[in-house]
C-alpha cells in the first residue's frame, strides 16, 4: 500500500493544480461509455464509442445518465468536462483514485465522490471510487473499472421499474448511491460471518497456525471498510441538506433513508472493530492458557521426581558405609518407598486440583 501511494504521489509530484493526471494502474483498461436517455415515456440505451457521441444528450429534455469505465481515458474525460463546463478541479479528482468521500457544491451541478465495495471472485474487497456529477437534468458517473453494483438500476431505468422514469436527476444519483450502501450491508454480513467463525474456531480450540495472520487481515479489511463508510455520512448529510434546486424537496427524504442505512452500518462496522480486537484477545487468552496448561504439567512432574531423584542421588553416592547398603531388602524397600512417595504427591496434588 505504502509503494502505491508513493507512485501516486510521484505522478502528481510538482504538476500544476487541475491537472488530469490519472493515478491508479490500470492503465490497459479499455474505454467504456453507456448512456441512457429516458423519460416517463420513452427510454433510449446506447454504447458510445467517444465522449463526442454522448454531447447530443444534454440539449434534451429528458433525464440522461452516461456511465464512463476507464479513467485512464483522460482526454475522454476532458472532452466530457469540458462539454459539460466542469471545473479542471474536478476532472482532476475524477481520475484522483485516492479521493476521500465528498462532496463540492457548484454553480450548475454537484460533485459527488465516494467508494464503491464489493468482493471479488477471490473473496478480497474491491474498493473503486465512483465519481457522479449531478447537473439539472443529467447524471454523470466515472468509474476506474468494469464491473459495478448498478444492473438493478439499469434494469428500473430499461423496464420503468418504481418511480425512476417519473423521477427527476436527483432521484437518478439516489438511486445510484443506494445501491452503493445496499452492497455495503453485504460487506458487514461476510464480515460479521468471518468473526463469528474466528470466534467458534477459538472457543473449540480448532485454531491453525496461521490465525494470527488471518485476524491481523481481517482487521484491516474492517478498517478499509470503515474508511470509506464513515466519510459518507457527512456527504449525504449535506446532500439532504442542499437549498439550491437540484435536489428537490420531495427527494430529500429518500436521502434521509440513506442516512439512517448508513448509521446502522457505520455502528455495525464499530461493533466488529471492537470484537475483532477481543478476538486477538482471546487468541493470546487461548495461546496463553494453553501454555499455562504445559508448564503445570512439567511443573507437577518436577515436582515429583525431585524428592526420587534426591533419594536416588543419595544412595548413588560412591561412599563404602552407607546405612542399608547391605541389607537384603534394601532394593526393595527403597522402591517401595519411592513408589509410596509418588502416590502420596499425587493425591496431594489432586487434593488441592492442580490435576
Amino acid at each position: 500500500m505504502l509503494k502505491s501511494k508513493g507512485k501516486i504521489h510521484t505522478k502528481k509530484l510538482g504538476q500544476i493544480p487541475g491537472s488530469i493526471i490519472y493515478t491508479g494502474e490500470k492503465e490497459s483498461q479499455k474505454l467504456f461509455i453507456e448512456a441512457f436517455d429516458y423519460s416517463k415515456e420513452h427510454c433510449i440505451e446506447k454504447e458510445l464509442l467517444a465522449a463526442e457521441e454522448s454531447f447530443e444528450f444534454k440539449l434534451s429534455d429528458s433525464i440522461t445518465w452516461i456511465n464512463l469505465n476507464g479513467l485512464n481515458h483522460v482526454n475522454e474525460i476532458e472532452k466530457l468536462g469540458n462539454h459539460y463546463d466542469l471545473h479542471p478541479l474536478v476532472l482532476e479528482d475524477i481520475v484522483n483514485i485516492t479521493q476521500r468521500p465528498k462532496i463540492d457544491e457548484y454553480e450548475n451541478y454537484l460533485f459527488v465522490v465516494l467508494k464503491m465495495l464489493y468482493y471479488d471472485a477471490n473473496n478480497k474487497i474491491v474498493s473503486e471510487q465512483v465519481s457522479f456529477i449531478l447537473g439539472k437534468n443529467y447524471v454523470l458517473t466515472f468509474q476506474e473499472s468494469d464491473g459495478d453494483v448498478f444492473d438493478e438500476v439499469r434494469n428500473r431505468i430499461r423496464h420503468a421499474k418504481g418511480r425512476v422514469r417519473n423521477m427527476q436527476a436527483d432521484y437518478l444519483l439516489y438511486i445510484l448511491i443506494d445501491a452503493i450502501v445496499d452492497h455495503y450491508f453485504n460487506i458487514i454480513e461476510v464480515l460479521g460471518e468471518k468473526i463469528e467463525d474466528f470466534e467458534t474456531a477459538i472457543f473449540s480450540g480448532n485454531v491453525h497456525d496461521s490465525i494470527s495472520k488471518d485476524i491481523q487481515d481481517l482487521k484491516r479489511e474492517i478498517l478499509r471498510v470503515r474508511r470509506a463508510i464513515f466519510p459518507l455520512r457527512e456527504v449525504i448529510n449535506r446532500i439532504e441538506k442542499h437549498e439550491g434546486t437540484l435536489i428537490l424537496k420531495k427527494t430529500k427524504t429518500f436521502y434521509r433513508d440513506i442516512y439512517d442505512h448508513l448509521i446502522q452500518v457505520s455502528e455495525n462496522i464499530d461493533i466488529y472493530r471492537e470484537m475483532i480486537w477481543s478476538l486477538m484477545d482471546m487468541y493470546m487468552t487461548t495461546i496463553s492458557n494453553k501454555m499455562n496448561e504445559v508448564m503445570k504439567v512439567l511443573t507437577i512432574m518436577a515436582s515429583i521426581f525431585i524428592p526420587l531423584t534426591f533419594i536416588a542421588g543419595i544412595y548413588g553416592m560412591n561412599f563404602d558405609y552407607i546405612p542399608e547398603l547391605q541389607y537384603k531388602y534394601s532394593y526393595f524397600i527403597l522402591w517401595g518407598v519411592m513408589i509410596l512417595l509418588f502416590i502420596v504427591m499425587l493425591f496431594y496434588f489432586k487434593r488441592k486440583k492442580w490435576l
